[in-house]
């Protein structure tokens, strides 16, 4: 599509910010992180872990400028931007501790300043500002809105809909969508109707049985502020192919506040945001898939394609830094490793390595480096062998939250439990060739893969100091995101 007057304008607004970042960051270096993923995936916890860590004594063997003794110090700073709300810190700290509770999910953007005090390996002392912005991964699978139209999307919509799994989910919007006709007259009531209806069917996509990932517009399940607006009362029509939306017609209502969204919504955040970052890190929940079953890996698999094809990734340039910011770095992690045992994180990661394969090789090929980990942010269980007849399973030991059920039994949220979550193939592609049953299609005793969810882990205090957060391979990620920064 050639660029519009609207692109154009935008294009101006964000090299004349790149500009200002620039010169803000000449003598005092910054590097704005984004931290995204899909529902559930761990942003907060990852946040409050990496901030815990820097700034309380946190055990990094592998992040060679804090192992090796030369960062004299981290500590938070004032937030950087005043229209932006400020990451709650200090909040999740005390939830994860001391009420052993997992932080709430993000549903909007935040931002965190933190302040690295380090010698250079020349012994040259500088100071690194790491300005970390936190926002939903839900809101990165809008930005291809921003060059489709609105029956393009409606028309990609409706076929996914239609997808086997989906359509049973659809199945009460379907029909109601059965009765409107696009060209008919413009209806408040139709429309507040069916966007209502659309965002059931997407509530129940992202339910734990399915746990479908490509879910745009993503504000439908997380509104804020926008809830009840125009701007969120549309969904698809079911239009014909070369139609024309006649003037105050239904059809044409749904255009005028799908391209609203646009502008209210996706072009801000663009902006004002997405746009500035120079290093990222994606968080994927696979192991929800496993639970699901072949149909959410699939969606997982696209949802991450259509993530990484956002970002204006490539080498970073005095040229790219002044006019045309890009990331440079992207660390893809399949977080919850703990839910599994060790001997399974290679193959964790091999299964991520495979879903983001095809994108990360246009990535590369840009100039920007691409990685993949298996990580817990915050280690929540130990590991165990378990007997079972014979045989002796590499399993793990955790407090299960409460509800979960394990073996048929209600936990109460503080029991012990070892469990064997099942083995991970040798070769992924066993596991998208659809070989294992997941909740979608099976009773919870008859899946190959049932992760539980477990508390956080009783700490010991020593004396007045907070305990340090057990992790696995967190430091491993902040070698990759920031270590090249701190040489």
């Amino acid at each position: 599509m050639a660029p519009s007057f609207t692109d154009i304008v935008e294009e101006a607004r964000l090299s004349a910010r790149a500009l200002l970042d620039y010169g803000e960051g000449f003598f005092n270096p910054t590097v704005r992180l984004g931290v995204t993923g899909l529902s559930r995936a761990g942003k907060t916890v990852f946040i409050t872990a990496l901030v815990h860590g820097l700034t309380r004594g946190g055990r990094f063997p592998v992040f060679e400028a804090y192992a090796s003794g030369r960062i004299a110090r981290a500590y938070l700073a004032p937030q950087p931007d005043d229209a932006v709300p400020r990451f709650a810190y200090e909040n999740h700290v005390r939830t994860l501790v001391e009420e052993r509770r997992w932080p709430s999910s993000t549903t909007d953007i935040s931002e965190l300043r933190l302040v690295i005090e380090y010698q250079r390996q020349n012994g040259a002392d500088r100071t690194l500002t790491l300005d970390i912005v936190d926002y939903p991964g839900e809101w990165l699978l809008d930005l291809p809105l921003l060059n489709k139209s609105y029956e393009q999307w409606s028309a990609e919509s409706l076929a996914l809909s239609r997808e086997p799994l989906r359509a049973k989910l659809a199945a009460s919007w379907h029909a109601h969508l059965a009765t409107l006709k696009p060209e008919a007259k413009e209806d408040e009531q139709a429309a507040l109707t069916e966007a209502r209806l659309f965002t059931d069917y997407l509530r129940a996509c992202r339910d734990e049985r399915f746990a479908m990932s490509l879910l745009p517009p993503g504000r439908f399940l997380m509104p804020g502020n926008l809830a009840d607006t125009p701007a969120l009362t549309f969904a698809p029509l079911d239009v014909p192919a070369g139609g024309r939306a006649g003037d105050g017609s239904l059809w044409a209502m749904m255009r005028r506040r799908f391209e609203a969204y646009k502008d209210v919504v996706v072009r801000p955040f663009f902006r004002d945001h997405f746009a500035r970052l120079d290093r990222q890190i994606v968080l994927a929940d696979a192991l929800a898939a496993f639970n699901a079953g072949p149909e959410a890996l699939h969606d997982l698999e696209a949802a991450l394609a259509g993530i990484l094809d956002c970002f204006r990734i490539g080498r970073s340039t005095i040229l790219s830094a002044l006019f045309r910011p890009r990331i440079d770095r992207i660390l893809f992690a399949a977080t919850k490793a703990d839910h599994l045992h060790h001997q399974s994180h290679d193959r964790l990661e091999a299964v991520l390595r495979r879903i983001v394969a095809k994108a990360a090789e246009r990535a590369e090929y840009a100039g920007a480096d691409i990685d993949v980990v298996a990580l817990a942010a915050v280690r929540a269980t130990r590991e165990a062998q378990v007997q079972r007849g014979r045989d002796r399973l590499p399993s793990i030991l955790g407090t299960p939250a409460p509800g979960e059920v394990a073996n048929g039994e209600r936990l109460d949220g503080e029991t012990e439990v070892a469990t064997f979550p099942g083995d991970l193939p040798d070769n992924p592609e066993e596991l998208f060739n659809g070989g294992f049953r997941g909740l979608s299609s099976s009773d919870t005793e008859a899946v190959d893969y049932r992760f539980l969810r477990f508390r956080p882990p009783k700490l010991e205090r020593n004396g007045d100091a907070e305990p340090v957060l057990p992790h696995i391979r967190l430091d491993r990620a902040l070698q990759f995101l920031i270590g090249d920064k701190l040489q």
